[in-house]
């Protein structure tokens, strides 16, 4: 049992425990695990089970004190967890990590040990003044540029492809054939590519062709010496300078339609007249800019309250963030984890130096959630039966053991307050215009501004 119990708090949302256990528990573990390998051993000389624990001690005792003192320290260590305040607790995902263990060793009969364990604990900090306050963003309309943008993104989306005869120019789409050469003078058989379609200008190709092809015709071949700079963002070729054969296999343009009324009907076939396209487009750009508008005072006021907010996030929360975003990543890159890797090795990449750049959002974004947690909690917003009931849907309406059924319920109830602390916050702080842009401006605007 433990007869000695120390915590303390540690910087960086971490803390130590220390732990004496007293010797009889320890003694009677290790008689226990003793006995233990007596029923089962096996020596020569003796019967399964029957070999005496003084042979087994004499053989083995060094070793089952170490294995039965270390399985009895775990034990009296999950038992006094259990006992400590929610916010002494470690994190469910922070393991804690025994301290100094080589001054514990050896252990000695009949003596009691002190150990002392660290791990991250939930982040404590004051909340700031979170309502009344003034939060600076911006405000925006939609201006007649902006719909004749819009229209113009709809007839690129409506062009037609045709054969184009002359150079190649930017927004062309080209066919080409490529290969590099090796610094022997051979052939790179792994760049070899024949029939790759690209638009010129979008230097969506491996070796950013794009200025290298223009003035191209239909037909036309050339040999080329393209030295390679960090701009071009291929880590593998930077500095070098690589001999590279293209050649024009066929050039296409696009051909936008007219904005009549026949276009209008064929963007929407409610849309009669060109004014109702205009007309349409100035909704559906307007519905846009409130919801964008919107998220940026939610952005700028969790900024403010960040800012105001003093918080130490333990590094295993962070790396549990990012772990669940890279698994998100390769869910949604298509490709399997292993080639990913692959893929991050050619480029002189491995998978932390590729998340490093998550860190900072990642931190971020727990700090507003933890903030919006408290605040929730401390405002303990109203939930109603009736709410529960519409959120749980189905789910909760089959769910036969009547415990488990209260639980979710108080899930989902947590679940709405917490959905109803950012609408609270909007409610309660006022926001000042500094400018006002047009769609366009506003879409441009850092995300952090």
């Amino acid at each position: 049992m433990v007869t000695e119990k120390n915590f303390k708090e540690l910087e960086n949302s971490q803390a130590s425990l220390t732990l004496t256990v007293d010797a009889a528990s320890i003694e009677k573990a290790y008689n226990d695990k003793l006995s233990k390998y007596a029923k089962n051993i096996e020596m020569p000389g003796f019967r399964k089970g029957h070999v005496p624990t003084s042979v087994i001690e004499r053989k083995f005792g060094s070793d089952i004190r170490v294995e039965s003192t270390f399985d009895c320290l775990e034990e009296n260590l999950k038992e006094a967890i259990e006992t400590l305040d929610p916010k002494q607790k470690p994190l469910a995902y922070s393991t804690p990590e025994l301290q100094d263990e080589e001054k514990l060793l050896p252990f000695k009969k009949n003596e009691a040990v002190t150990f002392t364990v660290k791990y991250d604990v939930a982040p404590q900090f004051e909340l700031p003044q979170y309502t009344g306050l003034t939060i600076e963003t911006v405000d925006a309309k939609v201006t007649d540029k902006d719909i004749d943008n819009e229209i113009n993104t709809l007839r690129e989306q409506n062009a037609l492809v045709v054969s184009k005869d002359g150079e190649a120019e930017n927004g062309d789409i080209a066919n080409i054939d490529y290969k590099a050469y090796n610094e022997d003078g051979t052939v790179d058989e792994t760049t070899k590519r024949e029939g790759f379609t690209f638009t010129i200008g979008t230097r969506y190709n491996f070796f950013k062709l794009d200025d290298d092809v223009i003035g191209m015709k239909k037909g036309d071949e050339k040999t080329i010496e393209k030295t390679f700079t960090e701009e071009d963002d291929i880590p593998s070729y930077e500095g070098k300078t690589v001999k590279i054969d293209i050649k024009l296999n066929e050039l296409k343009k696009r051909e936008l339609p007219e904005v009549d009324d026949d276009f209008a009907q064929d963007v929407k076939e409610e849309y009669k007249t060109v004014a109702d396209l205009r007309n349409g487009v100035k909704a559906d750009l307007e519905k846009e800019l409130e919801e964008t508008l919107k998220r940026r005072k939610q952005d700028a006021l969790m900024k403010a309250l960040i800012e105001k907010t003093t918080i130490s996030v333990p590094k295993s929360m962070i790396d549990v963030t990012l772990e669940n975003d890279w698994s998100n990543f390769v869910r949604q890159s298509g490709l399997s984890e292993d080639k990913l890797l692959s893929f991050f090795r050619a480029q002189g990449q491995d998978k932390e130096s590729f998340m490093e750049g998550w860190r900072e959002p990642a931190t971020l974004d727990i700090k507003k959630e933890l903030i919006l947690s408290k605040i929730s909690e401390k405002e303990d917003f109203p939930v109603t039966d009736e709410e529960i009931e519409k959120e749980g849907g189905e789910s909760l309406q089959k769910m036969e053991d009547e415990k488990a059924k209260e639980s979710y319920k108080e899930y989902i109830k947590d679940n709405l307050k917490y959905s109803k602390t950012l609408p609270y916050l909007m409610e309660n702080n006022t926001f000042k215009a500094e400018k006002t842009l047009s769609y366009e401006e506003l879409t441009k605007l850092p995300e952090e501004e």
